[in-house]
């Protein structure tokens, strides 16, 4: 009995543990898009230059922010832009999550 207890608490313990801290996450910028569009302008960009499959994932229901997958990358932990909808106003606001390794510039042309 103390056996299972014992095992028990080393079980519970383990899935107690904290998750790893989220990667960084920089600010890009606003974009007078709106955040499907924004997301898709992205996407395109980074295929068009890198000629590999980009994923772009939906965060919330009704095209209003989406995850968009650096060429090389998947979800749900690769490095990616962000793309929420503005806090104030159309448009939406673009962040970078992950290594900025020469990425962000076709991010900054969907502005």
């Amino acid at each position: 009995m103390k056996l299972a207890l014992a095992a028990l608490v080393i079980a519970v313990s383990g899935c107690a543990s904290q998750p790893p801290p989220p990667p960084a996450v920089s600010a890009v910028g606003p974009s007078q898009l709106a955040p499907k569009s924004a997301a898709t302008c992205v996407a395109q960009k980074w295929a068009t230059n890198s000629g590999q499959t980009v994923y772009m994932q939906h965060v919330f229901a009704n095209d209003t922010a989406f995850d968009v997958y650096v060429p090389g990358q998947q979800p749900p932990t690769g490095s990616a832009a962000l793309v929420r909808p503005a806090t104030s106003g159309p448009g939406s606001m673009v962040s970078y999550r992950g290594d900025a390794t020469n990425v962000t510039g076709p991010v900054g042309q969907c502005q």
